[in-house]
């Protein structure tokens, strides 16, 4: 769906009405209205559909107990957390974003840990390289786009051949950080034995692997 610029007349209080909601949203007066001339005219928009998968993604993630839920920076990004069992016990921060208007991908996953800890930044850095290893492995068709700096590591969600409804790609992508941080776990499980760590992982990998996951 395109997007182009109007020119209307507004009361000033309905003005001030909308950028209200628009704060209390996390979004802008364009986007707001937008929203609610949609919703009005009963047409599901691009902006529609990331609330919806977002709201697929937090039914997902509160069934469960590995994951806890943030609040959001914004109306295109869903946070999420998980603490490591390690020294003073870090916490894992999740940003799933999505790309309302891409032809080319749906999202991208960010994790991110933040320490000082040489070795503790050491074993998350092996262990991007582990996972990013077993997809290029277990993933076929086009390749996954990552990158790791640090304690960082950012990963582009693929728009699936077969388009999945709102529910299920939420499902999907609630299904990806779950498997992505049971790995990680199992990884510092394992933590002073390298071969059994990669054989744990790879394990938990395929265990948790399905097709709607392997799609993204």
């Amino acid at each position: 769906m395109g997007k182009s610029v109007y020119s209307i007349v507004l009361m000033d209080e309905v003005v001030e009405a909308v950028d209200r909601l628009a704060y209390e949203a996390g979004t802008n007066r364009s986007n707001m209205i937008n929203r609610i001339l949609a919703e009005y005219a009963q047409m599901a928009t691009p902006e529609q559909r990331v609330r919806d998968i977002f709201s697929s993604i937090e039914e997902a993630v509160r069934r469960q107990n590995a994951l806890q839920l943030m609040l959001g920076a914004s109306d295109a990004m869903l946070s999420m957390r998980s603490a490591l069992r390690y020294k003073y016990n870090p916490s894992m921060r999740y940003v799933v974003e999505l790309y309302p208007h891409s032809a080319e991908a749906l999202g991208e996953l960010r994790a991110s840990l933040r320490t000082q800890n040489a070795a503790l930044l050491l074993a998350i850095g092996q262990f991007y390289k582990l996972w990013s290893g077993l997809e290029c492995v277990y993933l076929q068709g086009a390749p996954r786009r990552s990158e790791t700096q640090g304690g960082r590591y950012a990963r582009r969600l693929l728009l699936p051949q077969q388009e999945l409804d709102s529910e299920r790609a939420g499902q999907a992508i609630a299904g990806y950080v779950a498997l992505f941080d049971a790995c990680l776990k199992t990884y510092f499980e394992h933590l002073n034995d390298a071969g059994g760590a990669l054989r744990a992982v790879e394990g938990c990998y395929r265990a948790g692997l399905d097709a709607e996951t392997a799609a993204l």
